[in-house]
This record gives structure tokens, C-alpha cells and sequence, in this order.
């Protein structure tokens, strides 16, 4: 069995292992620092790894979505892996490949598959979670095997 550790936004305490996606814009800039101080302990190629693909799983949510939106991330210790869900309210399937925003979009899904060991979407009553999870090397601090 798995042990996850939920990773909680700076100053928000026990309660709060996520961050919501209210801004009209995505706030990339500010969930790519809040990622990486949460990641700090990756290496560099890990760290670059998730935090492309959180900007690629907000980016989606918010052109293709409908809000309300929000991020989580998951420490997963065995194997070690940082599983990124991001949740929104449409219903809709994601397509790998294609936009429908134009000829010059659509390769956000395809960074995410090739970075990640697995991903996918779970569909619920208030629409969807895109999630995938990232190989990392070692387990969280005071998380060891």
C-alpha cells in the first residue's frame, strides 16, 4: 500500500492540501512558486518536470474548463512519485493532441503524457480531475522508506 502525504499551502495549516483557482486569468506564475516551494526537495530535472505539467494541467483547466477551479498535489511514497490533480466543472473529455483553439495548440496533454508515468481523469458529479503522476527519486522529508 501507497502512503500519500498531502502537501499544504504555505501558512494554510492542516485542512487545506490544495489551492483554489478563483483568478479570471490562471495565476501561473503563482501556482508554479507555490508548487515549487512544496517540491523544494526534488531534484532539478523533477522539479522541472512537475512544475511543467501543473502549468499545463492549470493552463487546460482554464481554457478549456469551467471554474470553480483548484490544484492539489500528493507526495506518494512507494514508489516515490508527486501525483498533480487539477479539478474543474466541465464535463467534457480531455483530447491529446488537438485544441480547439487553434492549429497552434493542443501539445499541453501530449508534454503530460510523456512526463509523467501515468495520468488520466476521473469524472464526478461536479465534473472533472485531471491528474498525473511524476517519478521522483526519493521519498519526502521524514517520509523514508
Amino acid at each position: 500500500m501507497r502512503r500519500v502525504t498531502l502537501i499544504h499551502e504555505d501558512g494554510a495549516g492542516p485542512g487545506a492540501p490544495a489551492r483554489d483557482l478563483t483568478e479570471e486569468v490562471p495565476p501561473l506564475v503563482q501556482v508554479r512558486r507555490w508548487a515549487g516551494r512544496a517540491l523544494s526537495d526534488l531534484t532539478d530535472d523533477e522539479l522541472g518536470d512537475c512544475l511543467l505539467v501543473v502549468t499545463e494541467l492549470v493552463a487546460n483547466a482554464y481554457d478549456h474548463g469551467e471554474g470553480p477551479r483548484r490544484v492539489r498535489l500528493h507526495r506518494l511514497v512507494r514508489p516515490c512519485s508527486v501525483r498533480i490533480e487539477v479539478d474543474d466543472a466541465a464535463p467534457g473529455e480531455v483530447v491529446v493532441g488537438r485544441s480547439r483553439l487553434g492549429s497552434h495548440r493542443g501539445r499541453g496533454m501530449v508534454l503530460v503524457a510523456n512526463l509523467s508515468a501515468d495520468w488520466g481523469v476521473e469524472h464526478g458529479e461536479r465534473g472533472k480531475t485531471v491528474w498525473a503522476e511524476v517519478a521522483c527519486s526519493a521519498p519526502p522529508p521524514g517520509e523514508g522508506s
